[in-house]
C-alpha cells in the first residue's frame, strides 16, 4: 500500500534520483519533476525496474514563474495531497545567465522557484507533510542585499557567491514557513550534504575538470553519502515531527546564531521576494 505522494524536484540529477529511488522503496509514489521530461523517462524506467515503484515524469521550469505555476496547477488536480516536498534541484552557472523574468538565474531557480512551487503546493499539505530544502555550507559566506536577485554581467557575476545566496534564501524561507505551519503539522527543514560529486561542481574547463575527477572528487562525498542526509529529514521515522532544523549527516545540528537570530536579513528577503511575484502577478 502506498504511503502517499512524494515530490521531487532535479528528479533525474545526481542525487535526485537517488531520492526517487530511495522513496519508492519507502512505499511512495514519486512525482518526478525535471526540466527535461524526455530525458528523465529514462532514468524513471531504470529506478521502476528496481523498485516495482510508481511515477510520474512532470516537466518543470524552476527558472521560470509561469511554468511553476502551471506545474503546481497540474499536480493540484492530479493528486489530492502531498506527503513530502524535496527542493532537490539546484544550479551553478559558470556564466552569467538571466531568466526569463529578468531575475539572476542561480537566485531565480534555486531559491525563488522552490519558494514559489513551495507556497503554490501549500493548500494540499497537511498534518504529516515533510519539506526539505537542499541547501549547502555556502550559506555561511552569504549575505542577502537588495542587489541579489538583479541580473549580472559577466564581469560582475560570481558564480559561487549567486550560490551561496540562493542557498541563504532557502533556508532563512525554511525558518519563515516552519514557523508558518507549525501549527498544521506540516515540518519544514533544509539539509547540507556538504561537497558532493555530481555534475553541478564542474567548472567547464577541461582541464581544470579532469584534475578534479582525478584528484579531488574521490576526496568527497558520493551522491549516495549526499542523499542520506536529505532522506533522513524525509523519511526516517525519528525525525517525523521535527521541524525549523538544519540537517548534517544524517541528524539536526545546531543553527548558526548569526544566521538563526538575524531577524533584519529574513525581513529584508522576505520583502525583496514578495515584490519579484507582485511584479510577475502571482499569487500566493
Amino acid at each position: 500500500m502506498s504511503r502517499g505522494v512524494a515530490l521531487v524536484t532535479g528528479a533525474d540529477g545526481g542525487m535526485g534520483r537517488i531520492h526517487v529511488r530511495e522513496l519508492a522503496k519507502a512505499g511512495y509514489e514519486v512525482i518526478m519533476a525535471c526540466i527535461d521530461e524526455a530525458a528523465a523517462q529514462p532514468v524513471m524506467e531504470e529506478i521502476r525496474k528496481e523498485t516495482g515503484g510508481t511515477f510520474h515524469v512532470m516537466s518543470l521550469d524552476l527558472g521560470n514563474l509561469s511554468d511553476i505555476v502551471r506545474f503546481a496547477d497540474e499536480v493540484k488536480s492530479r493528486f489530492p495531497s502531498l506527503q513530502i516536498l524535496l527542493n532537490n534541484a539546484g544550479v551553478l552557472p559558470s556564466h552569467a545567465k538571466t531568466s526569463v523574468n529578468n531575475i539572476e538565474y542561480t537566485m531565480a531557480v534555486n531559491y525563488l522557484g522552490h519558494y514559489t512551487l513551495t507556497n503554490l503546493l501549500h493548500p494540499i499539505m497537511g498534518k504529516g507533510t515533510r519539506i526539505v530544502s537542499m541547501i549547502s555550507l555556502s550559506y555561511m559566506i552569504a549575505k542577502i542585499t537588495p542587489e541579489m536577485f538583479t541580473p549580472k554581467t559577466q564581469r560582475e557575476y560570481d558564480r559561487f557567491k549567486a550560490y551561496a545566496n540562493s542557498k541563504l534564501g532557502l533556508y532563512y524561507f525554511m525558518l519563515d514557513a516552519s514557523e508558518a505551519w507549525k501549527e498544521e503539522g506540516i515540518c519544514f527543514n533544509v539539509a547540507d550534504p556538504f561537497i558532493v560529486s555530481t555534475n553541478i561542481i564542474r567548472m567547464d574547463n577541461k582541464v581544470v575538470d579532469t584534475l578534479c575527477d582525478w584528484i579531488f572528487r574521490p576526496l568527497i562525498n558520493t551522491p549516495e553519502q549526499g542523499a542520506a542526509t536529505m532522506l533522513a529529514a524525509a523519511i526516517d521515522p525519528q525525525y517525523q515531527n521535527v521541524t525549523g532544523r538544519i540537517f548534517k549527516n544524517c541528524k539536526p545540528a545546531p543553527h548558526k546564531k548569526r544566521f538563526y537570530r538575524n531577524t533584519e536579513q529574513r525581513k529584508l528577503l522576505r520583502e525583496l521576494t514578495l515584490q519579484i511575484l507582485a511584479e510577475n502577478h502571482i499569487a500566493l
